[in-house]
């Protein structure tokens, strides 16, 4: 669904400025520059937020046209508030990221030049202590990124068994203590409905060994937080198709950009580009046919880190690691 930004409201839009430091914003710009010079071209960010890595590209390339997607219709009506300057050369799209090719072919192009992901959860959702997210303060246990979605985090907490929640804590949040943690919570809810996010830190707490506290360098919440918000917005099921659908919708000479901040994200991410950038040639053959030939390069040897002035500036660009390949030929 396409979003109109010239009457978006002005609610929070200021606040929230103030706050949000888009990550690595220089670096996305320089390694998108060569796609986003040629005449004409698409830009997408597939994860908006509150707009800062996109204004920032319609800033510095002035015949660029932005589709920016996202699903928190909060997030689409900030951005909206900060892009309307550049409304005719902008189209927001309220939808998940797996929705990237259907929304750029909606807003009327049939290829995206440069294409950025800035995943997991935003500034906006962190800082708003409703939305749930957090777990150092206390809020309905919501978590979702689009609030017109049925399933929230209390939801998960009260409905699903034991071994389902030992699933999504070892799977989404790579906890060692996820049967532990899963036990206790079923425990807890037999007692009282757990309906707000400090009902779920104390039994976690609680079900934490002391000697295990002491050696964790984080909160024993934090991995059970992570595993809920992934399972009610279904973020890495999305990944997983978003991915080769916005590879798919590069040019010759396009360019993708992927920011992730936790290691699942990142490994999937890995995965998808070293894919898309080796040859399915069989091995041994003298030469390479072209038709086997890598689709993609890779732009950034590894995963690139956050400078230390970087993280000093903006925390949150700690656990960053950003990826980036550019098409180099056809598909076949």
């Amino acid at each position: 669904m396409g979003i109109g930004i010239e009457g978006s409201s002005p609610r929070n839009a200021m606040a929230h400025d103030d706050i949000h430091i888009p990550v690595l914003l220089e670096r996305c710009v320089e390694l998108l520059t060569p796609a986003l010079q040629r005449s004409g071209a698409v830009v997408v960010d597939a994860t908006l937020g509150m707009g800062g890595h996109s204004e920032a590209l319609l800033e510095r390339f002035p015949d660029v046209h932005l589709v920016g997607l996202d699903r928190d219709t909060d997030a689409l009506r900030i951005a909206g508030q900060r892009l309307a300057r550049f409304a005719d050369r902008v189209t927001l799209v309220h939808t998940v990221y797996d929705g990237i090719a259907d929304a750029v072919r909606g807003a009327g192009f049939a290829h995206a030049d440069g294409i950025l992901f800035d995943l997991g959860v935003s500034s906006l959702q962190l800082d708003e202590a409703e939305r749930g997210f957090a777990y150092a303060q206390d809020a309905p246990l919501d978590m979702r990124m689009d609030r017109s979605a049925p399933l929230t985090a209390a939801d998960i907490v009260a409905t699903y068994g034991e071994g389902d929640l030992r699933r999504i804590f070892e799977r989404y949040g790579e906890e060692k203590l996820a049967g532990r943690y899963a036990r206790a919570i079923i425990a807890a809810r037999g007692v009282t409905p757990i309906e707000r996010s400090a009902q779920l830190v104390d039994i976690l707490i609680g079900a934490t060994p002391i000697a295990v506290q002491r050696e964790r360098s984080g909160h024993p919440a934090k991995r059970v937080f992570q595993a809920l918000r992934i399972e009610v917005n279904g973020e890495l099921r999305a990944l997983d198709r978003a991915m080769p659908a916005a590879l798919g919708i590069l040019p010759v000479g396009g360019r993708i950009v992927v920011m992730s901040y936790q290691s699942l994200e990142d490994r999937l991410v890995k995965r998808v580009l070293a894919e898309a950038s080796s040859s399915t040639a069989p091995a041994g053959l003298p030469i390479e046919p072209p038709e086997h030939a890598p689709r993609f390069r890779l732009l950034v040897k590894g995963a690139e880190l956050a400078s230390d002035e970087e993280k000093q500036r903006n925390p949150r660009a700690t656990p960053v690691r950003l990826r980036a390949a550019e098409r180099v030929r056809e598909a076949s």
